[in-house]
C-alpha cells in the first residue's frame, strides 16, 4: 500500500486510526484530570513533586487535552507532535513508578501486579506515539539523508 504524504510524515490507514485512538485516550484522560477523577489523580502525585498536587493534575490535564487534540487535528508537523507525546509519556513515568513503589491504589490498580503491568505498558505508549505519527520513520529518513 503506498504511503500518502501528509505534512512532514507518511500517513496510512493503520497509523491514522492508531493516532486517533491515542488522541482520544489522551482527550479522555485530560477531561478526567480536570473533572470526574481529579481527586484520584491528586492522590497519585508523588510527595517529592515540589508543586501543589491540584496544580500538577490541572496542568497535566491541560497538556493531555492539547496533545490529544494535536494527535487528531495536526496535519503538518505530525512527527514533532509524536516526539512531544512520547516525551510526555516519559515525563509522567516517575509518577507511575512512585505509585508502584508506594503501593498507591487508584483506577483499579490495587495490586503490585496491576501497577507493574501499567509500568510495562508505558514504553508501549511511547512506541505507539512515535509509530502512529510517523516520528520514528521521519527520524530514520532524516538520519539516512545525512549519509
Amino acid at each position: 500500500m503506498p504511503l500518502v504524504e501528509t505534512g512532514d510524515v507518511p500517513a496510512d490507514p493503520p497509523r491514522t486510526i492508531a493516532r486517533w485512538v491515542l488522541g482520544g485516550f489522551l482527550l479522555v484522560a485530560g477531561l478526567a484530570h480536570l473533572s470526574w477523577s481529579r481527586d484520584t489523580f491528586q492522590a497519585q502525585v508523588p510527595d517529592w513533586v515540589p508543586l501543589d498536587a491540584d496544580l500538577v493534575v490541572v496542568l497535566s490535564g491541560i497538556v493531555e487535552l492539547a496533545l490529544g487534540a494535536a494527535l487528531i487535528l495536526a496535519r503538518r508537523h505530525r512527527a514533532l507532535v509524536g516526539w512531544v507525546v512520547a516525551a510526555f509519556f516519559v515525563a509522567i513515568f516517575p509518577g507511575n513508578l512512585s505509585q508502584f513503589v508506594d503501593g498507591d491504589a487508584a483506577f483499579g490498580l490495587d495490586s503490585d501486579l496491576a501497577r507493574g503491568v501499567r509500568l510495562l505498558f508505558q514504553p508501549v505508549l511511547v512506541v505507539w506515539a512515535l509509530w502512529c505519527t510517523g516520528a520514528w520513520a521521519a527520524w530514520r529518513r532524516r538520519d539516512h539523508r545525512a549519509d
